[in-house]
C-alpha cells in the first residue's frame, strides 16, 4: 500500500472522539474538496506492505484507516481483514464517492462515511446507494460551511433511510456555536461535533 503517514494520536472526530488511536493515512484521493485539510496526502508517501503495517500496530487497540481515500488502495481489503484477524477496532474513513459494498461487515469495524455538501464542490461525486450498506454502528458525516450546506444536509437525511448516527461538523472543525444553535432550533436528530485535534494542536500535522 502507498502510505502517507502512520502515527498515534487521539481520534479528533466522530463517535470515537478523544480515544487514543493509531492512524494509517493512505496516499491519493479521487476528490478535490474546496476546504480539504489533508491535501498533502494526495501524492508522495512510500510503499509499505500489509505485513509491515500489521507489525507496526501490534500493540495498538484502535486503528483509523484514513486518507486521502483509502478505498482506492489495491491492498485495502487485505489490510482490513488482517487488522480484524488481529482483533483491532477499526474506523474506516471514506469520502462517499467510492463503493463500500465490499467493506467487511464486523462489529469491530466502523465505517465513517462523508456526504459532501455543495461548498465542497464535490457533492455531485457521491454514490448515494452507499447509504444502504451503513450499519447502525457506523457514522455518516456532513461538513457544513454555510446555510446552503445545512439545508442540503437536512434535506438529505429527511429523504433517506439512515440507520446510523449522523454527525454535523463545521468547516474547520472549531466554530461550533452557529451550527449548534441551528441544530437546537430545528430539533435535528444529529450530533454536532468539533475536530478535537485542531482545538488541541491547531492545524499542525501529527508527524
Amino acid at each position: 500500500m502507498k502510505i502517507c503517514e502512520m502515527f498515534r494520536s487521539i481520534q479528533g472526530e466522530g463517535m470515537m472522539i478523544g480515544a487514543v488511536t493509531y492512524f494509517i493515512r493512505s496516499v491519493g484521493c479521487n476528490l478535490s474538496c474546496e476546504w480539504c485539510d489533508t491535501a498533502y496526502s494526495r501524492d508522495g508517501g512510500k510503499e509499505i506492505s500489509v505485513r509491515e503495517i500489521i507489525g507496526c500496530v501490534k500493540n495498538e487497540k484502535n486503528i483509523c484507516i484514513t486518507g486521502g481515500e483509502p478505498l482506492l488502495q489495491d491492498d485495502i481489503y487485505e489490510l482490513m481483514d488482517a487488522l480484524l484477524k488481529a482483533k483491532k477496532k477499526i474506523v474506516l474513513e471514506t469520502n462517499g464517492s467510492v463503493d463500500i459494498s465490499n467493506v467487511p461487515v464486523s462489529k469491530d469495524l466502523m465505517i465513517s462515511m462523508d456526504i459532501k455538501c455543495p461548498s465542497s464542490g464535490m457533492n455531485d461525486k457521491m454514490i448515494f446507494s452507499n447509504i444502504r450498506y451503513l450499519k447502525a454502528t457506523d457514522q455518516l458525516k456532513f461538513i457544513i460551511a454555510d446555510g446552503s450546506d445545512l439545508d442540503y444536509a437536512i434535506s438529505f437525511i429527511n429523504s433517506n433511510e439512515i440507520k446510523c448516527t449522523v454527525i454535523f461538523s463545521p468547516v474547520g472543525g472549531m466554530d461550533l456555536e452557529p451550527l449548534t444553535e441551528e441544530a437546537i432550533e430545528r430539533g435535528l436528530d444529529v450530533r454536532v461535533l468539533p475536530q478535537l485535534h485542531k482545538m488541541i494542536w491547531g492545524n499542525k500535522r501529527a508527524v
